[in-house]
């Protein structure tokens, strides 16, 4: 199977901007609650500029409609209302939350990103920005139920199923994921010649993405390379969560502790891992 090589929509860093922070697949659930304080803290108190949220923040998002008072998705809406206020926060859906819609992101001040998105410098410098899931070639039943869940007919029927129903259906979801995972299934990994081929067309070097869970850097030859992102699940053990921190003007990155991500010490920090 092939990936289609989209044309990204590009950002552009505006020149306060200093610092980033990426985060993605916390898949926030009310049964989690000390992940969820966790990102409450660091997306309220984080020392970066802005925050870029790609993908899979929650476990599963069945329409904006779920927010009702008192439900769990209104205390994330709360949250996410107080970080917009204090500095941009963006969101790209993932796999698990790709029905967040425009109402939802509008009661949150959240801005919109496409995947894929460049994000770019000041001083020009691109870094592309990916969920991650559309480059994992070898899951091809994943693939066939990708496209059919992202087309709007697909959609548009769903969420005019009953909440209760669709409710029913993200806990099945859930609980059909957890068994997988106990199951030692092995996941696809994203295919490093598509990753080139949407690298070239970003004319960027660098592709951050979330998805696997696999946190590390690939070498993807010809001076290019992928970021993953950590997942976040701090209710479990072995206990993990990270955020990865951009500096705009060198291109280094840091990959610290949610703790960390809001002392402003880390600013001064050596890299952990630097851009080609």
């Amino acid at each position: 199977m092939t990936a289609t090589v989209p044309r990204p929509v590009v950002l552009d860093a505006p020149s306060g901007w200093r610092t980033v922070d990426f985060i993605s697949d916390l898949h926030l659930h009310v049964s989690e609650p000390v992940t969820f304080e966790a990102w409450r803290h660091c997306l309220l108190h984080t020392s970066a500029d802005a925050v870029l949220l790609l993908g899979d923040i929650f476990e599963v998002w069945v329409g904006d409609d779920a927010v009702t008072p008192g439900s769990f998705e209104a205390h994330c809406q709360a949250v996410l209302q107080q970080a917009s206020q204090r500095r941009p926060v963006y969101f790209m859906a993932g796999n698990r939350d790709f029905l967040v819609g425009s109402r939802f992101l509008a009661a949150c001040g959240l801005h919109p990103l496409s995947d894929p998105t460049c994000l770019r410098s000041p001083s020009g410098a691109a870094w592309l920005l990916s969920h991650g899931d559309a480059l994992c070639l070898d899951d091809h039943d994943y693939l066939r139920f990708r496209a059919q869940v992202r087309r709007h007919d697909w959609q548009q029927a769903f969420l005019h199923r009953p909440l209760a129903e669709r409710q029913a259906f993200a806990r099945q979801l859930r609980q059909d994921s957890e068994a997988r995972k106990r199951s030692g299934a092995v996941y696809a990994d994203l295919d490093a010649a598509a990753c080139r081929q949407w690298l070239h067309r970003a004319e960027a070097p660098t592709l951050i993405h979330g998805h696997t869970h696999r946190p590390r850097n690939h070498d993807l030859g010809q001076g290019l390379q992928r970021v993953v992102l950590s997942d976040w699940a701090l209710d479990q053990a072995p206990a993990r969560a990270e955020v990865l921190r951009l500096d705009l003007s060198s291109g280094a990155f840091q990959r610290l502790s949610p703790a960390a991500a809001t002392d402003a010490a880390v600013a001064t920090a050596p890299p952990a891992h630097a851009a080609p």
